[in-house]
């Protein structure tokens, strides 16, 4: 046995080495031994391994090597090696042939049949092409193939069919080859031993065969960016052992089965990128093991089930691109452990809830492209480990808590396109913040190099008064604005130049208090309301105006004489958000 492995070694391998006749293992691997294999290595004949990977070892694999007949290992991974493979009819005693990393062409040769004792065949990122051969079928001890990122075809898929006959096969690696065929109905042929099947973009065409759930001992099966169309069978829900599914990028349509969620050990499932509709089946969180889960950029629909937010175990969650909708609960901070959380781009219309500051974890928070009101939880910056935040394009209002400038890893940012006010912050990661960040609000302020207004104590006190009103006062406190509308109006009776009070002779007979302050309203804001409220002077006169008649025009629609007749309170909540959110794009638009 000669050893040399991680020792530093330059320059080339001596062809003296071929005098070394009684040599059974020549180790060579992790130098950085460069130039061509010796010929004379074939000299070698008692030689079982030959390991030389991760060098730069240029040229073609001498044939000479080829015929030690009492070659076990052939490890020549991570080179520069370039040519054919050559004959293998000697290597009889072959187990192990890993060549993955080079530059190597051609086809695989049918001689690949005489290593009858071949149990692990790497090929992995070379440039091979030609039909996978039949013959492979035939390597009855086989255990490993890996063909990934190469140029091979099976156009008949035949290749699945060859290998029934590799009992002992484990894993079966197919990706990134132009395959150019369909899976056939008898995919669980396959051996009963396969556990991970791959076979990423290889123009795999066609529908996802019913029978693939007779692979029940798969732990990872990988389809992902093929053009698979039609539904996903309900039937892999069968697949018990399966630990990872990826079916991400394809044509998928169809809804997701709740069958899937007989899936108890899924560590990781993807079905992005495909054209799935419905809503999410509620038993998906029951699967207390997932911890990656990728339903993004499909059609998808319906509020989140309750259910799902306790999965307490969960890494990754990617719902991008969707039509879900409805809030986001406070259940939200169950996630302990949530990692990446991708919400962006569907149709989510409640606050921010301050529990998602428990997920200190959380490294990707992207909620951007929604309906989000309300104001950003302070609690957002006890996010410690939190990369990425991305708010954009939402109804957030409020100031941008000061908190955030202690997320010392923060590197993206962004709120833009939102309703928020009040001065950015100037410390911490928000140093590195552009522009880009803060675009498109209702009155933020800052640094000249963020292009916005610099910040004036006394800046548009009025406006911020009756924001502040409308966004955390009226919302809450709903019965409140109705008693404050009828003291307005009986200080503008007190005020009148009339002289008018609830006493005069105008309120006799039918006419009441709310009758008066109807027809009064309708003469305009001054008609019946306090003139210091708003003053035509005012900046955005006509927009305060529209606003206090729209809740004055509540507020008498909730004191209707009969009960019946009153609004109910969750609907004066809906409407009291439709008046803020009309007023804040109105004056933002002015």
């Amino acid at each position: 046995m000669l050893y040399l492995g991680e020792n530093n070694l330059e320059g080339e391998i001596p062809p003296e080495i071929g005098n070394l006749r009684e040599l059974d293992v020549l180790g060579l691997s992790d130098n950085y031994l460069s130039g061509e294999i010796p010929r004379e290595i074939g000299n070698l004949e008692r030689l079982e391994v030959l390991s030389a990977r991760h060098m730069s070892l240029v040229g073609s694999i001498p044939t000479s090597i080829f015929n030690i007949s009492s070659l076990t290992a052939i490890v020549l991974q991570v080179n520069r090696l370039s040519g054919k493979i050559p004959d293998l009819s000697a290597l009889s005693n072959l187990e192990l042939l890993n060549l993955y990393g080079n530059s190597l062409s051609g086809n695989i040769p049918d001689s690949i049949s005489n290593a009858s004792k071949l149990q692990i065949l790497e090929l992995e990122g070379n440039s091979f092409t030609g039909l996978i051969p039949n013959s492979l079928g035939s390597l009855k001890f086989l255990e490993q193939l890996y063909l990934r990122s190469n140029h091979f075809t099976t156009p008949d898929s035949t290749i699945f069919h060859s290998l029934q006959n590799c009992t002992y096969l484990t894993v079966l690696i197919l990706s990134f080859n132009p395959l150019n065929c369909t899976l056939p109905a008898s995919l669980s042929n396959l051996p009963k031993s396969l556990q991970y099947f791959e076979a990423t973009a290889c123009n795999i065409r066609g529908s996802i065969p019913m029978d693939i759930a007779g692979l029940n001992n798969v732990l990872s099966l990988d389809l992902s960016a093929n053009e698979l169309s039609g539904s996903i069978p309900a039937a892999m829900g069968n697949m018990r052992n399966l630990q990872s599914l990826v079916l991400s990028e394809n044509k998928l349509q169809g809804s997701i089965s709740h069958q899937l969620c007989g899936l108890q050990g899924l560590y990781e499932l993807s079905l992005a990128d495909n054209q799935l509709d419905g809503p999410l089946p509620p038993c998906l969180g029951d699967l207390v093991s997932l911890r990656r889960l990728n339903f993004s950029s499909n059609k998808l629909h319906s509020s989140i089930p309750s259910r799902f937010w306790s999965l307490e175990d969960i890494l990754q969650l990617d719902l991008l691109s969707n039509y879900f909708n409805g809030s986001l609960p406070t259940d939200i901070g169950n996630l302990k452990v949530l990692t990446h959380l991708n919400l962006s781009r569907n149709l989510f219309s409640s606050d921010i809830p301050p529990t998602i500051g428990s997920l200190t974890d959380l490294q990707y928070l992207l909620l951007s492209h929604n309906g989000l009101e309300g104001p950003i939880p302070e609690s957002l910056g006890d996010l410690k480990s939190l990369v990425e935040l991305d708010l954009s394009d939402n109804h957030l209002s409020g100031l941008i808590p000061k908190s955030l400038e202690q997320l010392s890893y923060l590197r993206f940012f962004n709120v833009s396109f939102n309703g928020l006010e009040g001065e950015i912050p100037d410390r911490g990661c928000f140093i590195n913040f552009t522009s880009k960040s803060f675009m498109n609000n209702y009155a933020l302020c800052g640094s000249p190099r963020l292009q916005v207004q610099p910040c004036k104590s006394n800046n548009r006190q009025s406006n911020k008064a009756l924001l502040h009103v409308l966004k955390y006062v009226l919302p809450i406190f709903g019965s409140v604005i109705i008693l404050v509308a009828f003291v307005v109006v009986y200080k503008k009776w007190q005020h009148k130049s009339t002289g008018k009070k609830p006493t005069d002779e105008s309120f006799a007979g039918e006419m009441s208090m709310k009758q008066w302050v109807k027809m009064s309203w309708s003469e305009g804001i001054n008609g019946a309301g306090d003139s210091s409220i708003v003053q035509e002077e005012d900046e955005y006169f006509v927009v305060k105006a529209n606003c206090i008649s729209s809740i004055m025009e509540l507020a008498l629609n909730c004191s209707a004489d009969l009960p019946e007749d009153r609004m109910e309170m969750k609907n004066v909540v809906s409407k009291l958000k439709n008046i803020k959110r009309n007023l804040l794009n109105n004056i933002r638009q002015n």
